[in-house]
């Protein structure tokens, strides 16, 4: 899959080019930390995917300059960040803004919502995406604050962070 550059329908900038390569070496070592606590702490999110828990999902932020390939292998969980370049293949994809993908992953925003307001783009095998879909909703918790945890006090302030300037510019589109 190969993205074009340019801007999404709901004008987040897609970044691209070298930095994107740079940017998926600095954040590897967090995604691997991520995926490795989310499996020790809720290893019913990969068996509730069933037959999907050896597929390959592809999570495209559109505002940052990677994509996410998660592969879900309970034996073997993988969470990377690939360049949109070369991005490798995937079962499904699912693609928005970051701050959106991360409220779907704690159950704060309609997917289906998201998807029919064109928020959200899912393509591929959709029924994976159910699965996955309904076995984050059953986690306890968040996980973007277990996720935020692993850099301690830093992380959770940068999550707070990222999510009042998201709510702000929701507020703000909104009042538009």
């Amino acid at each position: 899959m190969h993205w074009r550059a340019g801007l999404d329908p709901k004008g987040a900038k897609i970044v691209r080019g070298a930095g994107s390569r740079l940017s998926c070496v600095l954040v590897q070592p967090l995604l691997s930390r991520v995926v490795r606590r989310i499996g020790d702490r809720h290893p019913s999110v990969f068996a509730r995917l069933g037959i999907y828990k050896k597929s390959a999902f592809l999570i495209d932020p559109v505002e940052l300059p990677f994509a996410l390939h998660l592969c879900p292998d309970p034996e073997a969980p993988a969470f990377r960040a690939v360049p949109r370049d070369s991005t490798p293949h995937a079962q499904a994809m699912i693609r928005g803004r970051f701050m959106l993908l991360l409220e779907l992953v704690d159950s704060q925003r309609d997917g289906d919502a998201a998807f029919f307001s064109r928020d959200l783009e899912v393509s591929g095998d959709t029924e994976a995406v159910v699965r996955l879909r309904n076995a984050l909703d059953d986690v306890e918790g968040s996980i973007a604050e277990e996720a935020a945890g692993i850099l301690g006090a830093p992380g959770r302030a940068i999550l707070a962070r990222l999510r009042r300037a998201y709510k702000s510019e929701a507020e703000g589109f909104q009042q538009a």
